[in-house]
């Protein structure tokens, strides 16, 4: 952990020699993992979380350690905790699947209307909610009413940003320190999931093919058996560490977790 870069919507944790995690706590902005990769001469981001605000903390904890603009930003999958800080990073080059673009853009904006048309029934809730807090302290209902104030303070400024480029299968960044590699073997999760392995450190972000001491999400779109042959395939690379896309950060041992879920469910 870095103490000294703080932000109350996650943990920033230094993973190797430029490369850096950001765990996302409970009850934040944040929802779901991030993270940014030192390549040397350009900084990469991979996702921006599920409000602009925990995406303006990453960007400036980024420029803080790597001293340069944010060259790249990867979006994993199209689902909000993964790219609704999107607009943070405009000056950026947003790049994601073709796939995942395609969901973007077909769903997320009469998600994002729906929300900001009632911002009112947010906040009803919320106070419904404080008001059941307030007859029995519940540290779950705390953590629920701190992110839907987040949800609340994001929505009247929240705009849909896209990918500027798109890639089919797989995609390589190269600097002057490490290189990484950004590819697809399909959905499992998602309809599409990218990784994103950084050779040189043997290092993985997963996005949400991988969740450590977190309970996986599963949901009418994800495809179980090919989420299972994705993380087989991952199993035969060299990966030491991997950061998941909700939990803490895990390695390679935890990719027979997720599969053992899948299979028992």
């Amino acid at each position: 952990m870095l103490e000294k870069f703080h932000s109350k919507h996650f943990t920033l944790e230094k993973v190797r020699n430029g490369i850096y995690a950001a765990i996302a706590k409970e009850g934040g902005g944040a929802v779901g993992n991030a993270g940014f990769v030192d390549l040397g001469g350009q900084t990469l981001v991979f996702d921006t979380f599920n409000t602009q605000q925990a995406a303006e903390d990453l960007k400036k904890m980024a420029i803080q350690v790597t001293k340069r603009p944010v060259t790249w930003v990867i979006n994993s999958h199209w689902h909000g905790d993964h790219i609704r800080g999107n607009q943070v990073f405009k000056e950026s080059t947003i790049i994601s699947s073709q796939s995942t673009y395609g969901k973007m853009k077909d769903l997320h904006p009469a998600r994002i209307d729906k929300q900001k048309s009632d911002i009112q029934g947010l906040k009803n809730y919320i106070q419904s909610l404080k008001l059941k807090l307030g007859e029995a302290h519940d540290e779950k209902l705390q953590q629920q009413i701190h992110f839907l104030r987040e949800m609340e303070v994001s929505l009247p400024t929240l705009e849909l940003v896209l990918p500027h480029q798109t890639f089919t299968d797989e995609i390589t960044f190269t600097g002057s320190e490490r290189s990484a590699r950004l590819f697809t073997l399909g959905g499992g999760h998602s309809h599409c999931d990218s990784v994103l392995y950084i050779p040189e450190e043997k290092v993985a972000f997963m996005g949400d093919l991988l969740f450590v001491n977190s309970q996986p999400s599963l949901f009418e779109e994800s495809n179980p058996e090919n989420w299972i042959q994705i993380l087989r395939k991952l199993e035969e690379m060299d990966i030491e560490t991997a950061i998941p896309g909700h939990g803490t950060v895990g390695t390679k041992g935890d990719f027979q977790k997720i599969i053992e879920y899948i299979e028992n469910r």
